[in-house]
C-alpha cells in the first residue's frame, strides 16, 4: 500500500523496524550457556554416583554378611583328585558393583569329604594363579610363583603358600566362609611357610701358628 500523499492526516502505514544482529547473538549465547550447564550437571551426576558409593558402602553394607557361607555346589561337581575353578558371589557387595562382585577359587577334591579351597590371588603380590594339571602346580603369570597342589609354597618371590577359605560340608554340598577373605593375619595361610635357609656357620679361627704350614727355608747354593 503505497502513502496517499495527498491527505497528510491520513495514517501512513509503519516500516517493520529492522533486526537486531546483537539481539540474536546475545540469545544464542544465553540457549549456548544453559545448555552447557545442563550437559555439565549430568556429567557431574553420573561421576558422582560411584564417589557416592565408595563413600556410603561401609554403611550400606549388611552387617549380616560378615558371618556368611556361600553354597558353592554339591560334591558331585567336584570329582575326587581333580582341582577346578568356581565363581561366587561376594556377599558385601552391592547390587551396582556388577561383575566387580564376583570372586573365583580353586577347589581341590582329595578323597571322600577331604577339600581344600584357595583364594586364586598370589601370596606374593595378589596375581591370579592358574592350575596346570599336567604339571600339578599352581603358576603365577607375573612374577613365576610357584605352588604344589596342596597350596604350599614350590618356588618363586612368595614367602607362603597360597590363602584358604574355611569350608564345610552340609547335606553333600560344599560352602565356604566368605563374609571375610582369608589372610595371613586370620591364619588361613597354608602350611608351611617358606623355610629360610641359615648362614653357614663362621669358618673355625686359625690354628695356632705352630699348626700353620711354614715356608720353606730357600737353600742357595754355596
Amino acid at each position: 500500500m503505497e502513502p496517499d500523499t495527498n491527505n497528510p492526516s491520513a495514517p501512513q502505514p509503519t516500516a517493520d523496524p529492522a533486526p537486531n544482529p546483537s539481539s540474536a547473538g546475545h540469545s544464542r549465547r544465553v540457549f549456548l550457556f544453559k545448555l552447557s550447564l545442563l550437559l555439565n550437571g549430568a556429567v557431574g551426576a553420573v561421576m558422582a554416583v560411584p564417589i557416592l558409593g565408595y563413600l556410603l558402602g561401609p554403611s550400606l553394607k549388611k552387617p549380616s554378611a560378615e558371618n556368611t557361607w556361600i553354597d558353592i555346589g554339591p560334591i558331585a561337581d567336584f570329582p575326587e583328585g581333580e582341582t577346578r575353578l568356581v565363581n561366587f558371589r561376594n556377599p558385601v557387595t552391592t547390587s551396582w558393583d556388577g561383575q566387580t562382585g564376583d570372586i573365583p577359587c580353586w577347589v581341590r577334591h582329595i578323597s571322600g569329604n577331604s577339600f581344600q579351597v584357595f583364594a586364586i590371588n598370589c601370596a606374593h603380590l595378589g596375581c591370579p594363579v592358574r592350575w596346570f594339571a599336567q604339571s600339578r602346580l599352581f603358576l603365577c603369570p607375573c612374577h613365576g610363583g610357584a605352588y604344589y597342589e596342596d597350596g604350599s609354597r614350590a618356588s618363586g618371590p612368595p614367602e607362603r603358600g597360597l590363602f584358604e577359605y574355611q569350608h564345610k560340608i552340609a547335606a553333600n554340598r560344599l560352602t565356604i566362609f566368605a563374609g571375610k577373605m582369608p589372610t595371613l593375619a586370620a591364619g588361613n595361610c597354608t602350611k608351611p611357610p617358606l623355610t629360610h635357609i641359615q648362614a653357614a656357620p663362621a669358618e673355625a679361627a686359625l690354628s695356632p701358628e705352630t699348626d700353620r704350614p711354614q715356608p720353606k727355608d730357600s737353600q742357595w747354593p754355596a
